[in-house]
């Protein structure tokens, strides 16, 4: 048995109500440990987190009545209105209050303002760690034609460290940490971004990653290198798998098809199912010291939804263990003496 609670990422869940999710994941059906809260459909409301002081019990007493807890929450969604070109695509994501008008910068400032609401609601429920998205100015330059001058990505850089640092000042206010998913279309999708946003904001602990490995290898990156590079400022660790289906056809960069088309050069999948190495990441993320959940982002287009959460907590249980307490040889050397 591993050491680390297993928890199910709420994301892909939101069209159902949380009662009744709840009593799907927990002691008497898949038996997680807790839930990984989205801030969208009705798992967690910001919003009513601070204006009424009985939400947060009333969220925390629904999960413990299926034996459930909650370790963190998760504002992707509007985190990636933040830093974003806004167009059409963000008016599906972002609440009514947050899209306004549609003006982008109104609309990037109400997404800051909510995020800073976010680590406030997140202080009320008594976790830690908000998981999210940052967007990025400059994402879309990732290919550098039209010639793309080094000063255009330093602005890139700057806009994200204008828009983060006072939502991450109100983090620190709260007590709670911001992590990153490094992720296409954020400011960090790799080791070397994450290095550069790491020192856009100053190194400062606020501001931190939600390791997720099926964003990092399809892209060619090691997730256990990741982990080394990052291991103090890993806050949430996301247990999603992916693989790549490359046939001489198909693009690494995806081919304009829709995730699930066979045709596709990479796809999620459930864990355990794919090309993630979970053993070198269990084994890296007890290097460096990580106690906090593993959770199960679960996306599978090919699956049952319910088989898959179910098969992949299983999943997740039987691939973590307990880090050594000392070398293994220890017990010989006692004999000699």
């Amino acid at each position: 048995m591993g050491h680390r609670p297993v928890t199910l990422f709420t994301g892909q869940w939101a069209d159902l109500p949380l009662e009744k999710l709840a009593a799907m994941a927990g002691r008497d059906g898949w038996g997680y440990d807790g839930l990984e809260l989205a801030c969208w459909g009705d798992h967690f409301d910001v919003q009513r987190a601070l204006a009424d002081e009985s939400y947060c019990r009333g969220r925390r007493d629904l999960l413990a009545k299926h034996g459930l807890s909650c370790w963190a929450i998760s504002n992707h969604l509007v985190g990636q209105a933040v830093c974003d070109p806004i167009d059409s695509r963000h008016q599906s994501i972002v609440p009514v209050r947050v899209w306004g008008d549609g003006d982008p910068e109104g609309v990037r400032r109400r997404a800051a303002e909510e995020m800073t609401a976010t680590a406030h609601a997140a202080a009320k429920l008594g976790v830690k760690v908000v998981n999210g998205f940052t967007g990025s100015s400059i994402w879309h330059k990732l290919y550098f034609f039209p010639p793309t001058s080094a000063a255009e990505i330093d602005v890139g850089y700057a806009d994200f460290a204008h828009r983060w640092n006072p939502i991450l000042d109100e983090f620190d206010k709260a007590g709670v940490r911001f992590a990153l998913e490094v992720h296409p279309t954020e400011i960090a999708y790799d080791i070397h971004t994450t290095r550069r946003a790491i020192e856009a904001v100053g190194g400062r602990r606020a501001f931190g990653f939600n390791f997720d490995p099926s964003h990092l290898l399809w892209q060619g990156v090691d997730p256990v290198k990741f982990i080394d590079a990052f291991g103090d400022r890993i806050y949430h660790a996301h247990m999603k798998d992916v693989a790549r289906s490359l046939d001489g056809e198909s693009s690494i960069l995806g081919s304009h098809l829709a995730f699930g088309d066979h045709r596709r050069g990479w796809d999620f999948r459930s864990p355990g199912r794919g090309e993630v190495d979970f053993e070198g990441i269990v084994r890296a993320l007890n290097r460096v010291g990580y106690a906090g959940p593993m959770s199960v982002e679960w996306e599978d287009s090919a699956m049952a939804r319910e088989h898959g959460a179910s098969e992949a907590g299983a999943f997740v249980r039987s691939v973590d263990f307990t880090p050594a307490g000392g070398a293994f040889d220890a017990a010989f050397a006692e004999t000699g003496r």
